[in-house]
């Protein structure tokens, strides 16, 4: 596979999964306390499970469970930030 297609498509991962996060914060501040019963809530967070996951196993233990989606979009912003970094590198053949 060639290796700008192979971050092109993690790129666009990362990008599906942040705006997951996006939304579903939206969600939340619009809906408040009742925001677990709200669908719209419930499909962001679908989307964005496998990587809360991910992110519960590689933070330590004293992180709270309510600052995972937090760290996770911390996580996602920088690994894009990375994505189009090496994508410029590609581009500019160094």
């Amino acid at each position: 596979m060639e290796p700008e297609l192979l971050i092109r498509a993690i790129k666009a991962l990362l990008e599906v999964a942040g705006f997951a996060y996006l939304g579903q914060g939206l969600v939340a501040i619009f809906a408040g306390a009742r925001r677990d019963a709200n669908v719209v809530f419930q499909i962001f967070r679908i989307i964005t499970s496998p990587v809360a996951r991910f992110v519960r196993l590689v933070t330590p233990r004293f992180v709270p469970d309510r600052h995972i989606p937090f760290v996770a979009f911390g996580l996602l912003l920088w690994a894009w930030i990375l994505c189009l970094v090496a994508l410029a590198r590609l581009k500019s053949g160094a």
